[in-house]
């Protein structure tokens, strides 16, 4: 009897995917996806809003027609994904058949090999059902900082926030850097970052905490090994907040001085940025890369827009944790991960157990198996909570 993972192997033989079984496996992860994501009901959603879409006056309210193209988009993007899945299932099948019938094995390494894409692509499918909150399919704002370590801290700000846009780009998301504030000798002490794409939210919100870096440091000529930290903060991003907050300007410092640093090649070097300080929440927000300050004063204030909106329905509960996540110390003793480089390679999760020795590939944005391992902690959370 073959293992119960699909694998076997005879005396002496490596071990090889029993392909009948694997097939059977996805074949049923595929018919799973399909009642999650409850395809007759997204058929006849598909067919409801081409017809909205195709009504004369539909950009007459111009907020109406971007909901209605942007939900067509994401229901249309569900449906014709999981096609591709059933054609990709449909040929590894009609590849098992040709295996046996004809007994070649030089067809197995192909039909491995479509198995593997399918159960990959199956994966990223999957996380969807782990996520539970209300804005986890849209945009985000993040936030760097560096902590405790002094220059080495800073350079691991800026080296954080290169990993994320890294991960943003493998993921096909689009990413702004609105404000990066340089370090005093090397690297950030902050940058505030845009990230837009489908769940950018709900994903990056499980990389939300403080993070830790052990490393022999560049910056010491005694070449010892340091320790250092740095946060990421998070909060869902929206195009138009005003129907859940309202900003009176009159509780606005406006603040204007000179572009400069990480913000990318089209920084204006004139006084053109923008620092938006909220005076009854104390809530700073800054940006210098748009290409005017009346630019940079609108994009700020979609951010402030979402850190109020954010903070408004945090107050809603019973804890400000259930939404914006446990606010601690940006040192020793909070961190969620660490990165080691010496003496040793490892990162590690400290929620999740989840680890591994390759640092360069994490730090270069390979970040989906600690954001899939800690979204399926949280799952679990919330079903023994239940």
């Amino acid at each position: 009897m073959a293992p119960a993972d699909g694998s076997r192997k005879g005396a002496g033989e490596p071990e090889r995917v029993d392909i009948p079984v694997m097939l059977d496996a996805l074949a049923e992860r595929l018919e799973e996806a399909g009642r999650f994501l409850a395809v007759d009901r997204l058929n006849e959603r598909r067919a409801e809003l081409e017809q909205a879409a195709s009504e004369p006056g539909l950009w007459d309210d111009a907020d109406n027609a971007r909901a209605v193209t942007t939900e067509l988009g994401r229901v249309t993007e569900d449906l014709e994904l999981l096609a591709a899945l059933a054609g990709q299932l449909s040929d590894a099948q009609t590849l098992n058949e040709l295996l046996e019938e004809e007994d070649d094995p030089s067809l197995r390494p192909e039909a491995e090999e479509v198995l593997a894409d399918l159960d990959r692509r199956l994966r990223i499918l999957e996380l969807r059902s782990l996520f539970a909150g209300k804005y986890d399919d849209g945009d985000a704002v993040a936030e760097i900082h560096a902590g405790a370590g002094g220059t080495d801290a800073q350079d691991w700000a800026e080296m954080m926030l290169r990993m994320y846009s890294r991960w943003a780009e493998r993921r096909g998301f689009d990413i702004e850097v609105e404000e990066a504030t340089e370090g005093q000798e090397a690297g950030l002490m902050s940058a505030t970052f845009i990230i837009k794409g489908r769940y950018a939210f709900g994903l990056l919100a499980a990389e939300r905490g403080v993070h830790r870096l052990v490393r022999i440091s560049p910056f010491d000529a005694q070449h010892r090994r340091q320790t250092s930290f740095a946060s990421l903060d998070v909060v869902p991003f929206l195009e138009d907040v005003s129907g859940e907050v309202e900003i009176d300007e009159k509780d606005l410092r406006i603040d204007t001085y000179r572009s400069s640093g990480a913000g990318g090649q089209h920084v204006n070097k004139t006084d053109s940025a923008v620092r938006l300080t909220h005076l009854p929440t104390g809530i700073v927000v800054s940006c210098q890369n748009q290409r005017s300050q009346h630019q940079n004063k609108a994009k700020a204030m979609q951010v402030l827009g979402a850190k109020l909106a954010e903070r408004q329905r945090a107050e809603h509960r019973a804890t400000l944790d259930q939404l914006s996540g446990d606010r601690t110390d940006n040192a020793w003793g909070n961190q969620i991960r660490s990165y080691v480089m010496a003496p040793y390679q490892l990162v590690k999760d400290l929620r999740s157990n989840e680890e591994t020795g390759n640092v360069e590939a994490v730090l270069d944005g390979d970040l989906d198996a600690f954001i899939e391992a800690e979204l399926r902690r949280r799952a679990e959370e919330r079903r023994d909570a239940d």
